[in-house]
């Protein structure tokens, strides 16, 4: 593999960044100044997800169908549902930094379920990352209510569960996008129309705008930004491409003090910068039982 990334593969990961750290900011929007019911927002998404890979589908089922409609589900739309649930009143900044427990989180399953060894400075790494993430939920600010940031913890911990499992399955990432959709419309429709109102009412009070955190989340992030980044992870070394994004969390915090009007206080700032240290441990020392791009990449 080459040894260092050419500029066009640096753009492509700059605009792999943006675009998941934009996309919280989109998705807090969608659900909290649009009022779309977020099990709703995630039926929505998955269904769009699909509309664009259904040729994917179309090539026949692939292996353990039901394995990898359960894994998918858990990595997309449950997880994502949790998380959007959280955005109702948590800023994105804040669920930007919950989403860095993901590294650990992931780390900690491996260690439980795949035998994974850890040492000293990636223990470290966890240890400091669950501990800024931690300061983050508890601490009191206008980041949004514990319990707003208590579901988006619960999404990334669904999440970072079934991603040890993603190794196990023979399939590829768009693919299993096509899949995990479709599981995702299984669950999340039912969810909407049972737990959920407003629905309708939501779309139509302002049909552009919900349309465009639509298709903004479901074909720029999930089949573009996802998609581009598995093409640089197949094609570059890990240590080149994981560690640049750690510039969404970043980004993520710029774009909601930008455009949501994000209050930064202290906690944030410390248990950011003990998240993001520790993260940057965690996927800079390599995994032997886990793709360290599931120890670094976005779920929302």
């Amino acid at each position: 593999m080459p040894k260092s990334l050419p500029l066009s593969a640096l753009g492509i990961m700059l605009f792999c960044n943006v675009a998941w750290a934009m996309n919280i900011v989109v998705s807090k929007i969608a659900v909290a100044s649009l009022g779309v019911p977020p099990l709703f927002y995630t039926v929505m998404r998955s269904a769009t997800v699909v509309a664009v890979l259904v040729p994917l589908l179309l090539r026949g089922r692939p292996e353990r169908l039901p394995l990898v409609l359960l894994i998918g589900f858990a990595i997309t739309g449950g997880s994502f549902g949790l998380q959007f649930i959280g955005l109702q009143t948590a800023s994105p900044s804040a669920v930007g930094i919950v989403n860095l427990s993901g590294a650990p989180l992931t780390v900690l399953f491996a260690i439980l379920f795949l035998g994974e060894e850890v040492r000293w400075r990636r223990g470290i790494g966890m240890a400091l990352a669950l501990g800024g993430v931690g300061l983050a939920i508890g601490a009191p600010s206008e980041a949004g209510d514990p319990v707003g940031l208590g579901f988006a913890f619960a999404g990334v911990l669904i999440g970072a569960f079934a991603s040890v499992f993603v190794k196990r399955l023979d399939i590829g990432a768009p693919t299993l996008q096509a899949w995990a959709g479709v599981a995702s419309l299984g669950v999340m429709l039912p969810a909407t129309l049972a737990l959920e109102t407003g629905q309708i009412a939501a779309v139509s009070a302002a049909p552009l705008a919900v349309a465009g955190c639509v298709l903004f989340a479901g074909v720029i992030v999930s089949v573009g930004a996802h998609s581009a980044y598995f093409m640089l992870f197949q094609r570059y070394d890990a240590n080149l491409i994981v560690p640049l994004t750690l510039l969404t969390p970043l980004l993520t915090i710029a774009f909601g003090t930008w455009l949501t009007g994000d209050t930064i206080h202290w906690p944030l700032i410390v248990g950011g910068t003990m998240a993001l240290t520790g993260v940057a441990i965690i996927v800079i020392r390599p995994s032997r039982t886990v793709f360290k791009s599931w120890l670094a990449r976005p779920k929302v």
